[in-house]
């Protein structure tokens, strides 16, 4: 006697890269992949909305114009009570990281899509640019005066030969928690989505008593979809406000 056993799906498939245009240029891979696809496409939606938004400009504001205001002042807002108002300065550079990132997390919501800050190189990358940028105007805001950030007022020389390494280890480790946070969180959810949805499958493919049990992973994958929502957009709060932090240190770089 047969039995038919049903395949079970793989929650690990959905974070595969797929190369449309493979290419590489001096030995280095150049090809285009879904993951360039879907970053692409987020940072289309970003100026799209903003073109949408502010094409007519009126006073009583439409859908998208409202949209795009309530994110420019929920992110301005964020900047000034965290960075104060020298950091608005870096409000484009905050509010462009911020809509790409939340985007990019709503996206990889939508079923047999792609996404990408599910990948650590990309959420790295992101984290790294954040910790230059904050060196690069430490340097430039203050000069040698950025390196007093590793080094606490009022502490006893002995204290500070342990403090100074410590304080310079914390900082370097920055863009590691940063990255991590957004790619740990992302992956997470995606693949105990998977999961539960793998058990939908198989409980209906058993057949019998199982089926009456699909209902309840079933009721599981809504009620994390929607948890899943808020994650998506509380990791692209986080990492902005974690952005602004770190160049508030490069503004007042003093303990």
């Amino acid at each position: 006697m047969s039995t038919e056993v049903a395949a079970a799906p793989n929650p690990i498939e959905q974070f595969e890269l797929h190369r449309y245009f493979p290419h590489q240029m001096a030995g280095v891979e150049t090809s285009f992949t879904n993951a360039s696809l879907y970053m692409l496409l987020a940072a289309l939606g970003v100026v799209l909305l903003m073109v949408i938004a502010t094409s007519r400009k009126a006073v009583v504001p439409g859908r998208f114009q409202a949209l795009a205001e309530m994110l420019y002042e929920f992110v301005a807002n964020t900047v000034r009570s965290t960075a104060g108002n020298e950091g608005m300065k870096f409000f484009p550079f905050v509010f462009s990281l911020f809509s790409f990132i939340l985007i990019s997390n709503l996206i990889g919501l939508i079923p047999y899509t792609y996404s990408v800050t599910s990948q650590i190189v990309v959420t790295f990358a992101f984290a790294l640019l954040v910790i230059l940028l904050v060196v690069a105007y430490g340097l430039y805001r203050h000069g040698l005066g950025f390196m007093n950030l590793f080094v606490p007022h009022g502490v006893p020389l002995p204290v500070l030969v342990i403090l100074v390494p410590i304080e310079i280890i914390s900082f370097l480790s920055r863009p590691v928690s940063l990255s991590i946070r957004l790619f740990a969180n992302i992956l997470a959810g995606h693949v105990t989505l998977a999961v539960f949805g793998g058990f939908v499958v198989l409980l209906l493919a058993a057949g019998g008593v199982y089926s009456a049990l699909a209902p309840v992973p079933l009721l599981a994958i809504v009620a994390l979809y929607a948890l899943e929502l808020l994650v998506a957009c509380l990791q692209a709060f986080v990492f902005s406000v974690l952005t602004c932090v770190y160049l508030n240190d490069a503004i007042h770089p003093g303990h």
